[in-house]
């Protein structure tokens, strides 16, 4: 199997689907995805909290904990990694690592704004010294929040955390064909953008990007689905199709008993 690192060097874009609990990574490693990330929203949402915050921190280290057996690589997205010290900071994805995730998403902001650059390069920096082998993946936030939302201002951002060793560049937001193409020209890293309804996955390929993340778009139309169902049976319309019980507990039962063979002492009821 390739390694997460060269996903992002073939022909193609990696597309990631962002999972927020076992069930959806277990859906998208059935559906033949070499890798899943997570999503902090739908992960801080499932727990009723916003997203932010830190909220998400505990519930996805117990998430990637449990993922670690899925034959797929796992990547981690920790927000802006749950503290300003960059050694903190590196202890906590060398946790992650321990677990088996393959790569993480830290972000240049907090509370909604964006940060010197110069602590994010700590923080890669940190991170790559003690866990060289996790790929990093920098997010540039200034389109997200539109602040100093220009391709210059990006491309500052992308070549400092490119020079402090992050192994490639997220920009949420990113979706004008142009300034793609001046980001993923101006920079030597894998550029990653989110998924986008004007733009497929083969045109961005075209633009230069390397990685097509869903962020939080499963989760989001998984809730707008489960409202449906209801309202559908609410209003006498037709009920839409859906995987079998059975097929997912199947799965689960797998998942399960994987983990119980892991570890021995945990005793199964009968």
């Amino acid at each position: 199997m390739a390694t997460f690192l060269e996903l992002h060097h073939t022909g193609t874009p990696l597309l990631l689907p962002n999972a927020w609990d076992v069930g959806s990574a277990l859906a998208f490693a059935e559906a033949g995805f070499p890798a899943v990330g997570t999503t902090s929203f739908g992960i801080a949402a499932s727990t009723g909290q916003p997203d932010g915050g830190g909220s998400s921190k505990t519930a996805t280290e117990t998430l990637v904990a449990q993922l670690a057996r899925l034959p797929v690589h796992i990547s981690a997205d920790i927000e802006d990694d749950y503290a300003d010290d960059p050694d903190e900071v590196a202890g906590y994805v060398a946790e992650l690592a321990a677990h088996g995730v393959a790569g993480i998403n830290i972000e240049d902001s907090k509370a909604g704004h964006l940060v010197e650059r110069s602590a994010l390069a700590a923080k890669v920096a940190a991170i790559k010294h003690r866990t060289p082998d996790v790929f990093v993946n920098a997010r540039v936030d200034n389109f997200w929040f539109a602040e100093q939302a220009t391709v210059d201002a990006v491309l500052l951002r992308a070549r400092t955390y490119a020079d402090a060793g992050a192994d490639g560049i997220f920009v949420p937001g990113l979706a004008d064909p142009e300034d793609i193409r001046r980001i993923t020209a101006g920079t030597g890293l894998p550029v990653n953008v989110l998924a986008h309804p004007s733009l497929t996955v083969a045109k961005l390929g075209e633009l230069g990007i390397r990685r097509v993340s869903t962020g939080s778009l499963p989760y989001r139309a998984a809730v707008d689905a489960a409202v449906n169902v209801a309202t559908v049976l609410r209003d006498g319309g037709q009920l839409p199709s859906a995987t079998p019980y059975w097929e997912m507990q199947a799965r689960l039962e797998a998942f399960s008993q994987d983990a119980a063979a892991d570890h021995p002492t945990v005793t199964k009821r009968s």
